[in-house]
């Protein structure tokens, strides 16, 4: 099987698509230079975020292919791999913003990259924007690569910074309008998750697996775990975490009537390795203990 293909610096990306480097750690890179190339898998050691005008084959994620809109924007962390391995040839189009995390690093921006989740959703959870965003974010790249073709000065390194973050900030406000738009859809998903928790809790999955986690419902719900956690907050104003303890709790709630089960007995049932957990989390969700809930009801 073919070499995964890495590019360890903003330099090696720009060379492999024709583009010139103006700047060692950033660059917005015109994908429609590049020559034609053959499917790949390929691996960025940077921030990458696309923007795809067109349908491409370098997108494609695992077994699927994806048909993009134009002007849908992906997002890739650092050692993300992206791509797959094939025959056909393809012409590159759109647009790359890439920065390496050393721009970054000490600054603002760089302490709070944890807070942009959608570096590290799924392709296939990419952000369709609407004509007006397209300009907005086309507006913020304009913004970068003014800077990058300005002599380098003492302000140079804050503005390029700064126009990330700003372009940063108007994509997770783009993502919280997906979000309402697919409102639908969503509303479908927290259903599914609904019924995932209810079968589960149902099954003997609590005792052979123990708790469930966010991962594993986002898993079973073919999402990645940072998309699911970000749509279930938004359509419940909980995180998914905080969801899944209040089902616990509810269930618990019904058990602790049966008087023949002791609190472990209802603990282990529920999944927890410890009565004592159960009853931490228990008390954190209704200020009461299993033993005074059962007592007072």
């Amino acid at each position: 099987m073919d070499s995964i293909v890495n590019f360890n610096s903003i330099k090696e990306y720009n060379e492999f698509n024709n583009n010139e480097t103006l700047h060692p750690l950033v660059g917005v890179v015109h994908l429609d230079k590049a020559e034609p190339r053959q499917l790949r898998r390929l691996r960025y050691s940077f921030y990458t975020v696309f923007f795809k005008k067109i349908n491409c084959g370098d997108l494609r994620y695992g077994l699927s292919n994806y048909d993009y809109e134009e002007g849908t924007l992906i997002f890739l962390a650092p050692g993300q791999v992206i791509g797959q391995y094939g025959e056909d040839y393809y012409q590159p189009q759109g647009i790359a913003l890439v920065f390496h995390p050393d721009l970054i690093a000490g600054t603002t921006l760089g302490g709070k990259m944890h807070d942009y989740h959608f570096f590290s959703y799924a392709v296939n959870e990419a952000l369709h924007l609407s004509e007006h965003e397209r300009k907005v974010i086309l507006d913020c790249f304009s913004k970068i690569e003014y800077e990058l073709h300005h002599a380098i000065d003492k302000h140079s390194k804050q503005l390029i910074i700064s126009n990330i973050e700003l372009f940063l900030n108007y994509c997770t406000r783009f993502y919280d309008r997906q979000f309402i738009t697919r409102d639908n859809s969503n509303k479908g998903i927290l259903e599914r998750f609904e019924s995932l928790l209810d079968r589960y809790f149902i099954s003997e999955n609590p005792i052979k697996y123990g708790l469930p986690s966010v991962s594993w419902f986002a898993e079973e719900l073919n999402l990645s775990a940072n998309y699911f956690g970000d749509l279930i907050k938004k359509e419940t104003s909980v995180s998914a975490q905080e969801y899944i303890q209040t089902k616990i709790v509810d269930i618990a709630k019904k058990r602790l009537f049966d008087v023949d089960k002791s609190i472990s007995e209802i603990a282990y049932s529920l999944g927890f390795k410890y009565p004592q957990h159960f009853t931490r989390v228990f008390k954190q969700r209704t200020g009461v203990t299993p033993n005074e809930f059962r007592t007072v009801n």
